[in-house]
């Protein structure tokens, strides 16, 4: 039972999660210039395939944070058990370079330079929140 209430905590921090980055990324396209400058069609079916990735890895890593960890991927409700199978085994922070395929996949699948650029960004808050 208890494994029930984490696993809906879990999903609803995620949700919550995805709705304040779905709103941030329908507003990143809005700083793109006109359509002369967008990246190639090519690139389309690359973040497809990137956002499917990361999207994926994420949820794997959702997944072993409420059965192994007995918790949620928010830093506020965190794991109670150190977690060291799946996506974890071999990345120390998965769930974030899930998000960043994702993010890129996005910008791509888009063909927005301004999604990139948030992409960016969100690479380097990433980067210093672990590291820091």
């Amino acid at each position: 039972m208890q494994t029930i209430a984490v696993a809906i905590r879990a999903v609803t921090y995620m949700a919550g999660f995805v709705l304040a980055f779905t709103w941030l990324a329908l507003s990143a396209p809005d700083l793109d210039a006109p359509s002369d400058t967008m990246l190639p069609a090519s690139v389309m079916p690359v973040g497809a395939a990137l956002m499917l990735t990361g999207g994926l890895l994420a949820l794997a890593c959702a997944a072993c944070f409420v059965v192994r960890g007995g918790g949620t991927p928010a830093p506020f409700d965190p794991p109670r058990a150190l977690v060291i199978v799946g996506p974890y085994r071999y990345v120390r922070n998965p769930m974030y370079v899930g998000g960043l395929l994702t993010w890129l996949g996005l910008g791509l699948l888009w063909r927005s330079w301004s999604v990139l650029a948030v992409t960016a960004v969100l690479a380097i808050i990433v980067h210093l929140f672990v590291v820091l």
